[in-house]
Parts: structure tokens; sequence; C-alpha cells
């Protein structure tokens, strides 16, 4: 009992907080605590409170749920669970001893709450409160019987009873809809028939009450049910006709035959029927007219009967429009005789009226629909005469003309009967004479060009095509006729402006140019532009075409295959262009073509994504072409570049494949020797590092591909790891890498290389702006030994290598003695001439060389006063001498007399021979 106790002060305390406020976000939280609560009080829980207090409380709940429903704080579900506790409260006061006010309170408060909660759809809820009603009324009854003294006042307490139990009874009734209790929903509401005699003011309220219940359960599709309402709706309202007026009975009758007709039964057209002609005798409508119409047809009625109706539609003066509809529905239900007949009479019963123009018109579209094509031609004959005579159609309903004749030439075209689509075209053009400024015209010029064209009269569709060009020129359509004549003339130059103009359009915004909501449309009329300069010779043309085919689809597949047609028809050509600016252009072209293909190819193709096999296969052919592009190039060291860049991007689409890969490997060669020799000749070192970095990032990647290739086969006299070796080398010496020493680290133990590479390594060591001679010497070291490592040394390739490191070590003259110390640079002229003497074939202009340089080597050693070694350098030169073939003989004499003139000033100062070190 405590708890409950305590239960019930918080709920108090609930009560009270909640009525003292006026706008709180706590309110839907109390209101369902408060919800939730009731069910756990009673009476005998709060026996010590007097039903004062509690009734109190409840009034209290009772009206702020009021005011604030009014003041839109809180919502109608709200409002009825606060009355549901507040009811629930007032009813435990008082019990069976309550006095007579206390249960009107309680009878009105379970009335009120029932029908709260019908309305916010909690039927179930809004029966026990009903119920609670009930009770409460008979309740009242009795004690009222009790203490009526006559029967006057026992009769005045009975009708005010029954009034409360009438509306009691029809709530039941809206409660026993809402939960589709139909047998409950018929009971309550005939009991409230049944007492209509004693109030008949309720008449209006429960016509419209079954009314409505009518609409509910038409919704459901429950047509008996609805019958049943609807037909009470109209008993009831006819038992009072000064609150229910004829429209609304009428608007009952019509409802209740669309049920009838909704049932779908041939039984119920006859009740369907028998209900409009009702609904018209109450309250003529042409709603009901135009229905009974639709049933009439729906049951299949002859048509002596649709005669009769329409007969009448004409006797009661419905609006033209009104008959109009009524000739249509009668044409879409295939009733053409009565549907004829019944536009005859009504162009002939409004042939005054303003608005006769819209009768002919529909009139002439039911004839061409149906193939009464000569009627047709009468009537819009009699519209040209009109036209001339003053009785001149509205702007409005020349255009619907237009439409009629327009898809009646249409219609013709499809079927291929040009002549005839002509015919209906050239009865438009009529209609323009009076307004030659109307842009359709133009397309009716379109339209008649293209007619003309298939029935190949070239002259009168360029005639056509040239008029809607000056109306209007800007029209994507009027531009692509324009084409197709010139492709027809052979007119290419023209075709090409053509296409041109019309890429042009394609560019604007697509407000300016109707066409252009549909992207498909002007993508597709390139493709048929292709097509058709294909079918017509025009090669140049149908390339152009392709090419704003490929820019502006958005289908990848689409894209790729006019690519494709592009260079099988563009290459041929420009592979026999010579060298030229034209040729240049061309390439530039094709290779923005590659790159539009290489982005389709990542893109999905039909809303999904390509499958490897078909991405490969057209990344395959695309690669190819890329390729002998590449090859075709000639001088354009940079276009080639960017063609094995593009031919490599698109082979990796393709399976790792060796082929595959060999073609990478050389793609990658090919753009870093580019790269390389774009950088050797760079105006700017900004220019000239970003090719350089631009060709490293080639090697690795060439150096990752030529990784995976080598397991694939053996490729040991493949010379890519050398070029690699090569490449990364003159990248790292010419942009002075800190590196560049740890790098050449494990070039020097490499065993395959051959001399040929370290010479290139000597000569790229000391090309500018590299400056390494110590890493050429070692270079040039490794050359000559390996030379000397053959059984046969190549004597040609060794003077030339030993050229090189001798110039290296006694550049103009001069010893380098940092580099090497000068007995070892005797050494390689000691080495040279061993060669020479047991050799055949050492170039004589390679001796002759050494020669000059050894002598002036000694004359260099004299001029230092380092007697000894000039001596020994020019005897070394005489030596040389002694190996000459022909031109011994020339350099001979002079020699000998220099060696002389050099050995008397030797013993002049032959003490100086002491000063040398």
């Amino acid at each position: 009992m405590d708890d409950i106790d305590f239960r019930f002060m918080d709920f108090k305390e609930i009560v009270e907080n909640l009525i003292v406020k006026d706008n709180s976000p706590s309110i839907p939280e109390a209101i369902n605590r408060l919800f939730t609560d009731i069910a756990n009080i009673n009476r005998e829980s709060i026996a010590e409170i007097q039903d004062a207090q509690v009734e109190e409380m409840a009034v209290n709940l009772w009206n702020w749920a009021v005011t604030k429903r009014v003041d839109l704080v809180i919502n109608e579900e709200q409002k009825a669970k606060l009355w549901y506790v507040a009811c629930k409260l007032v009813c435990m006061c008082g019990g069976s001893a309550a006095s007579e006010e206390a249960i009107r309170r309680q009878i009105l408060m379970n009335m009120k709450t029932g029908k709260g909660w019908v309305d916010v759809g909690n039927a179930v809820i809004a029966d026990e409160f009903f119920q609670a009603a009930m009770a409460g009324l008979e309740q009242l009854y009795v004690k009222l019987m009790q203490r009526s003294s006559t029967e006057i006042h026992m009769a005045l307490h009975k009708i005010a009873m029954e009034r409360d139990l009438f509306k009691v009874l029809s709530y039941q009734a809206e409660a026993a809809v809402a939960q589709g209790d139909f047998h409950r929903a018929y009971t309550c509401t005939l009991r409230c028939k049944d007492m209509l005699m004693r109030f008949p003011k309720m008449t209006g309220y429960l016509h419209i009450l079954c009314y409505n219940f009518g609409v509910e359960t038409h919704k459901q599709n429950k047509y008996e049910e609805s019958s049943f309402w609807l037909s009470q709706s109209y008993d009831i309202g006819k038992m009072d006709k000064n609150s229910v007026g004829p429209e609304m009975l009428a608007k009952v009758l019509r409802l209740l035959a669309t049920a009838y007709v909704d049932w779908d039964d041939q039984e119920y057209y006859d009740k369907a029927l028998s209900a409009i002609n009702l609904a018209n005798k109450e309250h003529l409508n042409p709603s009901g007219l135009f229905f009974k119409m639709k049933i009439l047809l729906k049951s299949e009625r002859a048509n002596e009967e649709l005669l009769e109706a329409v007969m009448e539609i004409l006797h009661l003066d419905m609006s033209l429009d009104f008959c109009l509809n009524v000739a249509k529905l009668l044409m879409d239900h295939e009733r053409e005789s009565v549907g004829f007949y019944f536009m005859k009479i009504i162009c002939e019963h409004f042939k005054s009226s303003e608005n006769i123009g819209k009768a002919l018109l529909l009139y002439i579209d039911m004839l061409l629909q149906r193939k009464e094509e000569l009627l047709a031609k009468e009537k819009i004959d009699e519209i040209i005469i009109g036209q001339r005579t003053g009785r001149q159609l509205t702007t409005e309903l020349v255009v619907c003309l237009h439409n009629i004749l327009w898809k009646k030439a249409a219609r013709s075209f499809e079927v291929q009967n040009y002549a005839d689509a002509l015919n209906w075209y050239y009865y438009s053009l009529r209609f323009y004479a009076t307004d030659r400024t109307d842009l359709d015209l133009a397309k009716l010029r379109r339209n008649m060009a293209s007619c003309y064209l298939h029935l190949k009269q070239l002259d009168k569709a360029k005639e056509a095509v040239i008029e809607a060009e000056q109306r209007d020129p800007t029209n994507i359509f009027t531009q692509f006729y324009v084409f197709k004549i010139a492709v027809l003339e052979g007119n290419s130059g023209r075709a090409l402006q053509a296409i041109t103009t019309l890429e042009k359009l394609l560019e604007e915004d697509p407000k300016e140019n109707e066409l252009l909501t549909d992207r498909d449309s002007p993508v597709m009329l390139l493709s048929i532009a292709a097509h058709f300069a294909l079918e017509n010779g025009q090669q140049i043309v149908a390339g152009k075409a392709l090419e704003y085919l490929a820019q502006y689809s958005e289908d990848p597949q689409q894209v790729l295959t006019a690519l494709k047609c592009l260079f099988c028809l563009v290459f041929p050509r420009v592979s026999q262009m010579p060298e030229s600016e034209n040729k240049k252009k061309e390439m530039d072209r094709l290779l923005t073509c590659l790159n539009t293909a290489l982005q389709k190819l990542g893109q999905s193709l039909n809303g999904e994504a390509l499958n490897s096999d078909s991405r490969a296969k057209e990344a395959h052919w695309f690669r190819k072409i890329a390729w002998n592009l590449a090859v075709q190039c000639g001088k354009d060291l940079v276009t080639m570049r960017e063609f094995f860049i593009l031919s490599y991007k698109l082979s990796q689409f393709c399976p790792s494949d060796q082929v595959i890969l060999i073609a990478q490997k050389t793609c990658l060669l090919m753009a870093a020797a580019v790269d390389l020799e774009q950088g050797r000749k760079a105006s700017t070192a900004f220019e000239q590092t970003r090719l350089l970095n631009r060709a490293l990032e080639q090697i690795h990647k060439c150096r990752h591909t030529w990784n995976l290739l080598k397991e694939t086969g053996d490729f040991s006299s493949d010379p890519c790891e050398t070029l690699l070796l090569l490449y990364e080398f003159e990248v790292k010496a010419k942009m002075n890498d800190p590196l560049l020493d740890s790098f050449l680290e494990s070039v020097w133990e490499l065993p395959h290389l051959e001399s040929k590479t370290f010479e290139t390594i000597a000569s790229l060591a000391v090309e500018m702006p590299a400056h390494y001679p110590s890493i050429a010497l070692k270079a040039l070291k490794e050359a000559l030994l390996l030379y000397k490592k053959k059984e046969s040394i190549d004597v040609l390739k060794y003077s030339k290598c030993m050229h090189n490191l001798i110039n290296l070590l006694v550049p103009d003259g001069v010893p380098s003695t940092e580099l090497c110390p000068l007995e070892e640079v005797w050494g390689y002229f000691e080495d040279a001439l061993s060669l020479i003497s047991h050799t055949k074939g050492y170039p004589e202009t390679e001796i002759l060389w050494l020669m000059i340089k050894s002598w002036n080597t000694g004359i260099f050693m004299y001029g230092r006063n380092k007697y000894v070694s000039a001596e020994k350098w020019c005897g070394l030169a005489l030596r040389f001498l002694d190996r000459l073939g022909s031109l011994k003989r020339s350099y001979e004499t002079q020699m000998n007399i220099l060696y002389s003139e050099l050995v008397e000033a030797l013993d002049r100062k032959k003490g100086s021979l002491f000063n040398e070190e």
C-alpha cells in the first residue's frame, strides 16, 4: 500500500507540474508517463484522498489539454491521452452513489474521450469509453426514472437521454467501421436511423456520416459495404431535403454509381445506370452525364442507346468542350460510328461558335487516326478557307493543327511513304503564310528536306535546307542537314564546315539549344554523320565526325569504336605524308585521340566495368597503333616520346605476358632516351633538370619491367640492362648526384659489361655539365683491359680507346699528373707502341697522333728543364715515326733534324741533368 501511495503522490505531482507549464520540451514525456501510470491506480489505492480533490485534478487536467491543443502546444494524440487519464480519474469517484451531475460529467467525458481516440485512429481504446458512456447512460436513466414524478418529466428525461444515446451510437458506428466490423456499424447506424423521427435535426449529421463510411470503404475496395452506406446516405438525406440539398444527394448517387461500376460485375452496371440517372434527376451536372456515358460504354450497350444519350447531351445544351470530351470517349472505346456521327452533329450545332475550330481539329485528328484521309483533307481545306475569309484559328489552335499534321506525316515517314509525308507537311506549310518568323517553320523545312533526300530529290532538299538555315542557323539539326547535302554534293569543304559548326553548338549552354537537354541526341547525330560520310566516300569528313563523336559521347564502348574507325581512316594517310607542319598537326590530333582512348579504357562500359578480356583486347589494339605512330614520328622526338609513353600506358591494361613486357620495356627505354637527348639540348638548367628527372622516372619503371621480363626467358643478348646503366649514369652525372660513386661501385663489379660500355661511361663522365675525369680514366682503363683479354684484339677499337685515354691524360700536350703519374702515362704509350709493333692494321693517323703527342710531351719537359725526360719522350716519338707507313717520308727528315737540334741543346745544358728530379 505504501508503494501505491507513493506512486500516486508522484503521479499527482506530475499532473500539478504539467498544468502550470505553458510550453516545455518535457511535456511529451510527462504525458506519456501519466498515460502509462494511470493503469496502476484505482480508488482503493487513493482512499484517503477525497473525491472532490480527484475530480478537481481531473477537470484541471482536462481543461489544460483543451487549452494547449487550441494553442498547438500538444497534438491530437497527446490530448486524447490526457483526456484518457482525466476520464479514468473522474470515473473513480462516486461509484454507484455518484450524483446525477457527476454521472452526466462522466458520460460527457467518456463520449468525448472515445471520439478523440477514434479521430487519432485507435478505435479499440475508443470502444472502451463508448461502453462506459453507455453504462453511464443506463445508470443515469435509472436514477431519473426513480425520481420522476410525472409522465411529462419522464418523457423529457427520456428525450435528453436518447439524444446522448444517438451520439454514442454514431460514435460506436465510426469505431466499428474503423475496425472493419460492418455488422456492428450497421446495427448502430440503423438504431440511429430509427431515432431520426424524434431528432430530425440529426438527419444531416447521419447522412454525412453514412456518406463518409461509403467513401472510406470504397477506398478499401469494399464495394458491397460502400454501396450499402451510400444507399443509406441517400435514403437518410431524402428524409430532410431542407438540410440536405439536391447537389449533395446527386454527389452521393454518383459515388454510389461509381461503387457499382468498380464492383466490375455486369449485374451491377444496371444499378450503376439507375443510380446515375437518379443523380442527374436530382441535380444535372456535366460529370453525371459524362459518367453515364462511361457506364453505357463499359456495359457495352447498343449504339442506339449511345445515340440517345448523346442527343440528350445536345438537348441539354452542354458546352462544346464537354461534347468534345464525350466524342473522344466514344472513339477511345472504339464506338467510331457513334463518335463520328456525334462529331458531325457537334460541328453543325456549334458552327457559329468562335471555338468551332477546336471541334474541327479534333474531328480531323480522329479522321486521320482512323485513316479517313480524304474527309480529313476536306476539313483541312475548310479551315484554310476560313483562314482566308476571316474565321481564323487562334494561335494555340494553329499550333495544335501543326502537331496533328506533323504526327500524321511522321507516321507516313515511319512506313517509308515519304511522298505522303510531304503532302501533310505541305498542308502545314500553308498555315505559315501569315507567320514566317516561327522557328517551327525551320523545323518543318528540315523535315521536308529529309523526305526529299529519301526521294533522291537533292535540289529540292537543298532548297529546303537553305531556308531552314536562314531561319535557324544555330540548330544542330539544321547543320546536320547542311552537312548531308554537302556530302551528297561531294563538297567536302562545306561538309567539314557544317560538322565543325555542329560541334561548336554542342559546346553551348544546354538552355541555348533545346536538343542538348537530351545528351544522346547530338551524339547520335555525330554517329549518323560519320556513317553517312563513309557511305559516300568522304573519309576526311568522316574522320572529323568520328573525332567529335569520341569527344562528346559518354559511352566508353562507343568512343573506343569511333576512335578505331578514325585511326583506320587516318593512319594510312599520315604514314605516307612527308615531314611537314600538316603532318605535325595530324600527329597531334591522333595523340589527343589516343589519350581519349586511354581515359575511356579506365571507365565503365555500358554501366558495368569492362571485363578483363574486353579491356585487354581494346588496349592491345590501341597500344600497337601508338607504337606505329611513334615509329612514324621521324625527327619529332617529343611527339615520338608521347606516343611511346601512351603505348606503355595502354599496355598496362593487357596481361603481362612476355610480348607485352618486351613492348613495355622498349617504350620506356625509348622515352628515357628522348628525355636524355632533350636534356642535353636544354637551354636552361631548370629545363634540363626537369627532363633528366623525368628520364630517371622512366628508367626506374623500365628496370622493374626488365626484372619481370628476365623471369620469362633467356635475354642474355638483350642490351637493355646496359642501356639502363648508361642512362642512369648519365642522369646522375649531369645532375651531380652525390651518390654517383656509390652507384658505380656495383657497376665496376658487373661481369658482363663490354669495352664499349666502359668507353661510353668515360665519354659521359666528361660531357658537360658533368666533369668526372677520374671516372672516365677508370672506365677507359677497364675498356683497354677488356680489349687486351680478347684472343684477337680489334685494333681499330683499341686505337680509338687508347686515343681517348691518352687525350684525357695528356690534354693539349700537357700531362695531367693529378689523374695519373707520368710513368703510368709512359706505360700507355709503350703499350700502344708494342701493339703497333706486333699487330697489323693500327691506323696510321693514330700512330701519327701518338708520335705528335709524345714529341709535344718531350718539348713540354724541355721547357720545364727536365732534359732527360725530354730526350726520353722525343725518342719515343722517333720510335712511333719508325712505325709510320706512307706518312713517314713526310715527317722523317723534319723529325730527325728537330731531334738533332734537341740533342745538341741537351749537350750544352748537360749540367741541368743534376737539377732534374
